[in-house]
């Protein structure tokens, strides 16, 4: 891995320019911020990579500045340089006035005149003024001076004090290929199965299949595994599994997931099984497990995930990786391209198959898969909770969030520019569960940072009131915010379309196919916006319509796609209606998928042949796997 100041060296000595006299004209140097050295207390996003250009590095301290973000870069000689900051007011759409996110960037110590994020709402070049820098090496530093959600993308200097760095992001992308280094590439090949997507499923998709033989490549594009179950999200593990008609179909997740609530519920169903004693001695010992959802980090296991998948000899792991670019040869994918996140490097991935399990349905976007967003129709499916046209509207993002006790009185900044509460719409508590949701009439994907701002919004403006203004803010005086989650727990957005599309009929009238494969338990669970009475700005809570089911096993083709002929998916992308989603959507079930859809891949090998070609000729053979399973209780 190359350093932040080798990588920007390059970049300086590339771009000293001569005319035709030989007389040098100007210098250019573009500093990626998530490559920065040292992140300090800024944290990497990702989210919005695809739509907004880049990661980029935020200032996630609850109210608190964070630690300085650094890096060093080399130039040749003394030089005075422009400097533009790519940043954003991030509250600018909902509060014209207000700058919660605001930084200083400072060279060799000495911050510029110009605060950041303060101007536009959209992201854009901010002008950062004139600095001279000395031969060798400087330093740059981003100082975070409110602790909420300041944001830099990438800083850019320039000796032709004339020139402006492009806002459009195709034009953008085109200038940061320009202006930097060409990344490095690593071509993967020799994979059986191509997993993209770190979560449940894509985990157990893994395991699944290189259990059964198959060279597996896992890419994830955060620095942890375990999607919403992990420490980053910190949402539990729901569903039940081992049931019929495959009751080892499930064992997986007891080596995957750690115990938690959901396995408490079950013992207490069984309560004189030795797993069920195991448990019970589990949560005395350390009762904070029992907290389902905005729990403790060591709650979510993100450590033992990560060393199960690389226990496995026949899986390869690469954290940090998005996916965002296909190649294909007719309905084929050939191969899938990344850039990590943090470095820029970039992999090429080469398979015979590829698995989906990324939630959002990103390769399958990317190849051309068939999709459908929002709800349909009732005209269209002939489901009794569908609505009477088709329409947007999805189950949302949760940002979840606790407070902690502390043994002396703390404080909390004033915010503004949050969401204004009262004591009729103020929401009391030191935790925010699944049902602090929100953004279910955008697109969970193109919208993701500005759904989960608005959610901050809320969480923050919520514990101003509690802590400041509120009438118990004597109850709040020794409480303090101990996390709230950055990254959004989504629970829909693209669902990719297979040979099958499950129905809320088929779940609840039990409907039996030859395929049957995984079981779903989950009732289908619903959710939809949530008014507060007097509350001015849209909503940010939720609640559940639940239409309770009996177990019910999905067919398996709702597991691969339609018309890309070698392409899984598992998980919330999988092909279902909206409807029916509710019930398939929650992790334990996905990991089931993800370990069918292990199976079948290791049947693609054997036979070489595709996804459907495992449902028409070798069904059989799948339903004694999926009868075996391939995990250790």
């Amino acid at each position: 891995m190359k350093s932040t100041c080798f990588i920007v060296f390059l970049t300086t000595c590339f771009f000293y320019a001569c005319n035709t006299s030989g007389t040098l004209e100007s210098t250019d140097i573009f500093v990626e911020a998530e490559q920065f050295d040292e992140k300090g207390g800024w944290v990497v996003d990702n989210q919005s990579m695809i739509q907004m250009g880049s990661p980029y590095l935020m200032a996630h301290g609850l109210g608190v500045p964070v630690a300085n973000a650094s890096t060093n870069l080399s130039i040749p000689h003394d030089d005075r340089f422009r400097v533009w900051v790519r940043t954003r007011n991030w509250v600018k759409q909902w509060k014209d006035d207000c700058t919660p996110g605001k930084f200083e960037v400072c060279f060799n110590g000495t911050a510029l005149d110009s605060i950041f994020g303060v101007q536009l709402f959209e992201w854009h070049w901010q002008d950062g003024g004139y600095v001279e820098l000395k031969a060798g090496n400087n330093k740059i530093e981003l100082h975070d001076i409110t602790g909420f959600n300041g944001r830099c993308d990438a800083i850019y200097l320039t000796t032709d004090f004339n020139r402006i760095p492009p806002g459009n992001i195709k034009e953008l992308t085109i200038f940061r290929e320009q202006k930097q280094p060409a990344p490095s590439q690593t071509v993967m090949e020799g994979a059986d199965l191509v997993v993209v997507g770190g979560g449940i499923a894509g985990c157990c998709a893994a395991i699944s299949a290189a259990r059964l033989g198959c060279k597996v490549v896992l890419i994830q594009n955060r620095p942890i595994l375990g999607g919403n179950n992990s420490s980053e999200v910190r949402v539990g593990l729901s569903g039940l599994i081992s049931q019929q008609p495959y009751p080892n179909l499930g064992n997986l997740m007891d080596e995957l997931g750690t115990i938690g609530y959901w396995n408490y519920w079950e013992a207490r169903q069984t309560p004189n099984t030795e797993r069920s004693k195991h448990i019970f001695n589990v949560i005395e010992k350390y009762p904070e497990k029992k907290i389902h959802n905005a729990g403790p980090a060591s709650n979510y296991g993100d450590d033992q995930k990560e060393q199960l998948i690389k226990s496995e000899k026949n899986i390869d792991l690469f954290l940090n990786v998005q996916a965002y670019k296909v190649e294909k040869e007719g309905n084929t994918i050939t191969s899938v391209t990344g850039k990590n996140i943090l470095t820029g490097e970039e992999y090429r991935f080469k398979g015979r198959w590829f698995a989906d399990c990324t939630g959002d349905g990103t390769l399958g976007f990317l190849a051309g898969a068939d999709y459908r967003m929002g709800r349909e129709s009732r005209k269209e499916t002939g489901e009794p909770r569908a609505p009477e046209k088709a329409d947007q509207l999805v189950m949302g993002t949760s940002i979840q969030w606790y407070a902690e006790e502390t043994e002396v009185n703390t404080t909390f900044p004033a915010c503004p520019w949050a969401i204004r509460f009262d004591e009729q719409t103020c929401c009391p508590g030191l935790r925010g569960d699944w049902d602090w949701e929100t953004g279910m009439n955008n697109d969970q994907i193109t919208e993701i940072e500005s759904i989960r701002d608005y959610a901050l919004r809320a969480v923050f403006g919520n514990w101003d009131f509690l802590k400041n203004r509120s009438e118990q803010k004597d109850l709040y005086a020794n409480k303090a915010l101990a996390w709230v989650a950055y990254i959004g727990g989504k629970r829909e957005s693209r669902r990719l379309l297979g040979d099958m599309i499950l129905k809320e009929q088929d779940v609840l009238n039990r409907t039996v196919y030859e395929d049957a494969s995984f079981t779903t338990t989950w009732g289908i669970d619903l959710h939809y916006p949530k008014e507060l009475p007097g509350m001015q700005e849209a909503p940010f809570l939720s609640y559940a319509d639940v239409q309770d089911i009996e177990p019910y096993a999905v067919p398996y083709r709702c597991l691969y796609s339609r018309n890309i002929d070698n392409l899984f998916m598992a998980g919330r992308n999988i092909s279902v209606t909206h409807v029916a989603l509710g019930s398939v959507r929650v992790m334990r079930t996905g990991g089931m998928m993800g370990e069918v859809v292990g199976m079948a891949a290791s049947i693609c090998k054997k036979y070489d042949v595709n996804p459907r070609q495992v449902y028409l000729s070798y069904l059989p053979e799948l339903k004694r796997k999926m009868e075996k399973g391939v995990g250790n209780p």
